[in-house]
Order: C-alpha cells, then structure tokens, then sequence
C-alpha cells in the first residue's frame, strides 16, 4: 500500500481509504447485508492489505456503522495506528436539535459518536451537509473547539458548493479557526462537474480530496449493462439506480475503462481508481467493499500508474451534466 499526507497537513493516510456505509445496514440495503459479524473480516483484511484510512458518519444505518467500526476495528488495533474519520450534521432524528450544524447538536454528537466509536479522538471530523441555519462562524468556532479540546485532531466537509467552502476555508484563515483539510465529494470518471470549481479550490487551499462513490456506485466496475441488469448484487437491487441514471456517454467511457484495464493486465476497477489517484488534489478515494475479492482488487490500484494517453482516452467521451456558461 502507498501512503500520503492529506491535504496540506501532517496527517498521512493509505492512498485507498474503506468507507464504513455498509456497516450495520442489515435489513436496509440488499445488497450488504452487513451485521457485526459480517463486517469484521473486512477490517482485518483492510488492515492486513496496509489500508490505515476508514470513514464512516453518525447517520450511516442510525449510528450502527460507528459501533461496529469501534467494537471490530478500532478496540482492536493500536489506535495511532489508524486514521478514523467521520461526519455529523445530518438528521438522527425528528426532534429539532438532533440535526444540523447548531453547537448544542455538534457537541452533543461529537460525544455519542465518540463511544459508538470506543475512542478519546476522532482523526477527521468532517461537515456532513451544511443546513440553512447556521452561520458558518459558528460552525467553524465548534470544530475548534473540538479540535482545542483534543476530541479532533483535523476537520474537513462533504458535498457542497464551491463558494460555501471557499467562506469556510477563508474564514478559517482569517479568523484562526481549525484549518480543512479534507473535503469527502462525489467525484469519478462519469461525474466530473466538481472540475469546474471544487477541486481547483482544494487544490488552491491545500485541502486533500477522499471522494465518495469512486466507481459511481459500480458501475466504473463495468458489470453493468446497456440494456439494464449487471452480475454484482448491487447491480442488480440498487433502487436509486433508475432507467436514465447512466448516459450513452458513460458506457462509452465504462468501455474505455475495459479497454485500458485490458491492455494494462488490470481490472475496470483499478483503471477508475487509477484514474481518481491521478488528480494533483487527490489524497484516498473512499471504497465500498461488499466482498473481500474487491477490496484486495482495490487495494492494488496505488499501483497502477495511467499515461497521459490513457488519461486522455477515459476522458475524452465525458459530456458535462450542466453545460459549461456560454
């Protein structure tokens, strides 16, 4: 496994990070029907393989994801040893301060995500979604003081837009907040938009890119087909996965992928994970694994090293969501 710093920090994480949504989402998804049990071989073979980054959240499966992470990972291991991020800001329920950004749900979260998890510290404490309420100086003077109380050691966000992040990150510097140094996008080979603007403001702020769904929920895999129907469960039961969700475009690119991989020896998913580790702004993409074959076949795409003219070819046939401003 290779390794980097994320971000501009100090903090060095493996460049392939295991995401913790699976965890705890038996009955909920069909496609990773994932207890305790089922989720510890997991870990042992991430860790077994070098990975030493693993992200999870409070609302992954109602906080289930975070217990099984602290009960099967992290009371396991040294804890220096790994790097645990995750997110808060999401609703956990219905009552009015048990969602948001607010300090009272903030703190009260950081506290209960901190013994799901069986640790004194979180390593990345990430802005899940922003809400409409807050104001960002309250958000950011939170996370300081999470960070001041030793509860974090760095903070990051998640999807959002560029110019809501540019406030947080220059807010941050002129006012002394906890500096991001992470920022969690969706970002892959069919879903490009944040090009335009998110991922040059990272690049700018030294803030370290650990995207979301890197294989555009599978289908980067290339099992799926044009007609519909595909070999992986997921492929097969993912009910947010609807007629019209993937373009000509993308299974020509998905094509290019197969293509790539084959002349390369390799698998379409390392060719799109090797395409992700390509970015200057990229630090871990963050995996999903619902067998173990897929995180060993993930765990060698730090390894696979695309030419400019590979690059050019998996890009090429990519047609942007919203079209560029005239």
């Amino acid at each position: 496994m290779k390794y980097g710093p994320l971000g501009r920090s100090g903090l060095i994480v493996s460049r392939i990070c295991l995401g913790g949504n699976s965890w705890g989402a038996q009955g909920r998804r069909a496609w990773a029907p994932f207890g305790k049990e089922e989720s510890r071989p997991f870990f042992r073979r991430a860790l077994d393989l070098g990975i030493n980054f693993f992200d999870t959240a409070d609302t992954y499966n109602a906080g289930e994801s975070e217990s099984i992470m602290g009960e099967c990972l992290v009371s396991q291991v040294r804890r220096e040893d790994i790097v645990i991020s995750t997110k808060t800001g999401m609703a956990m329920s219905g009552r009015p301060n048990d969602a948001g950004l607010g300090r009272k749900h903030v703190l009260a979260s950081l506290d209960a995500q901190l013994k799901r998890l069986r640790t004194d510290y979180i390593d990345v404490y990430q802005v899940h979604r922003l809400d409409a309420v807050t104001p960002m100086e309250e958000v950011l003077e939170t996370l300081t003081m999470a960070v001041r109380a030793g509860k974090v050691r760095y903070v990051g966000g998640s999807t959002m837009p560029a110019w809501k992040f540019a406030q947080m990150t220059t807010l941050a510097a002129a006012k002394g907040y906890a500096r991001p140094v992470a920022m969690q996008n969706l970002y892959n080979l069919i879903q490009r938009e944040e090009e335009r603007e998110m991922n040059a403001l990272c690049l700018g702020a030294g803030v370290g890119l650990i995207p979301y769904s890197p294989l555009a929920r599978g289908f980067l895999s290339g099992t799926r087909a044009r007609g519909g129907g595909g070999e992986t469960e997921r492929a097969k039961k993912d009910d947010r996965v609807v007629p019209g969700t993937y373009r000509d475009c993308d299974f020509a690119i998905v094509e290019r992928v197969k293509a790539v991989a084959a002349k390369r020896g390799a698998s379409p998913t390392q060719v799109a994970l090797a395409w992700l580790l390509s970015k200057p702004v990229m630090a871990s993409p963050i995996i999903g694994a619902t067998r173990i074959e897929y995180l060993d076949e993930a765990a060698k795409a730090p390894d696979l090293t695309l030419d400019d003219a590979e690059i050019k070819s998996l890009e090429e046939p990519y047609q942007w969501r919203v079209p560029p401003a005239a």
